[in-house]
């Protein structure tokens, strides 16, 4: 893939000047706007006509007892999904450079708002736009870059990353996003090849060494404060499961090695990030990090 800077004011159609990023740091991913196809409307299905398999990851959503799923092998080819459960407007985005997949609350301002895959990055991570007012926004930060909402945020809904079958199990009457999105796509395979399990990056981003880059990692935030990192691997030399005081209150993080998902009980108020290790630390370089030699220490404020 090729690296373009933001030399101009303007990339991919979106005025990028003022914005509260370097505009120099913002990248053509290589897919112009909308190049990616978002989905709107999204069909689904119930469990029992789906046919993934129980290993394929999904992205869990529950709101207002509605229970639904959403398959990386889908999202990894659309990014992102304008849809309703439970009687709210949701979004559910998917960044296959950083591994990071997060569910936004598509109320802001007083509308709901219907969000495209902008072609355009920010430390390797997706910036979308929502089409009401052309503002790009960072989904790991959750809130946008540019545009006339410059300095907002969405409201990060919980979500979960899990197997297919661990999620039908828990949820029998789940629905899942059906592979008839009314576009062509080779949905049994990644675009990506083995980016996930490699150490290169495709674009420049902040890259702290001391582990893989794309270590499966649970990341925690105080929005305007406290952050910490839960590498996928010092949580299984813990013993598969922490549990320890974070920003006043108690959280508890599981990891399973064996599927590299992890599991949580966090308190309301405090985002739950998922992804590869150096996304994380690129958007949050003074973040704690657990370490298991640590185990029975308090963590950092």
């Amino acid at each position: 893939m090729a690296v373009s800077t933001a030399a101009a004011e303007v990339l991919n159609g979106f005025q990028l000047e003022p914005a509260l990023i370097p505009v120099k740091e913002i990248m053509r991913g290589g897919p112009p706007r909308d190049g990616i196809p978002a989905l709107d409307h999204p069909a689904h299905i119930a469990a029992a006509q789906a046919d993934w398999r129980d290993d394929e990851l999904v992205v869990g959503v529950e709101r207002a007892g509605v229970a639904r799923a959403y398959p990386l092998a889908l999202l990894v080819w659309h990014e992102l999904v304008n849809d309703e459960i439970g009687g709210e407007a949701i979004l559910v985005s998917y960044c296959p450079l950083c591994g990071t997949a997060l569910v936004f609350d598509r109320r802001h301002g007083g509308r709901v708002r219907r969000f495209g895959v902008s072609g355009l990055l920010y430390q390797s991570d997706l910036l979308m736009f929502d089409r009401e007012s052309e503002s790009l926004w960072s989904q790991i930060t959750a809130r946008a870059v540019t545009g006339p909402l410059a300095g907002q945020s969405l409201s990060i809904l919980r979500s979960n990353m899990v197997p297919w079958g661990r999620w039908r199990q828990a949820h029998p009457e789940t629905t899942v996003l059906s592979r008839k999105t009314g576009h062509q796509r080779d949905y049994g395979r990644s675009p990506y090849g083995d980016y996930a399990t490699s150490e290169r990056l495709y674009f420049p981003a902040p890259l702290d060494r001391s582990r893989h880059p794309k270590t499966p990692t649970l990341g925690l935030r105080v929005q305007g404060g406290a952050s910490r990192a839960y590498p996928g691997d010092e949580v299984a030399r813990a013993g598969g499961r922490v549990a320890e005081a974070f920003a006043g209150r108690r959280v508890t993080v599981g990891y399973d090695p064996e599927t590299k998902v992890f599991s949580y009980e966090v308190p309301p108020g405090i985002d739950v990030i998922e992804g590869f290790w150096f996304a994380w630390m690129a958007f949050h370089p003074a973040s704690s990090v657990f370490s298991a030699k640590s185990v029975g220490e308090t963590a950092p404020p």
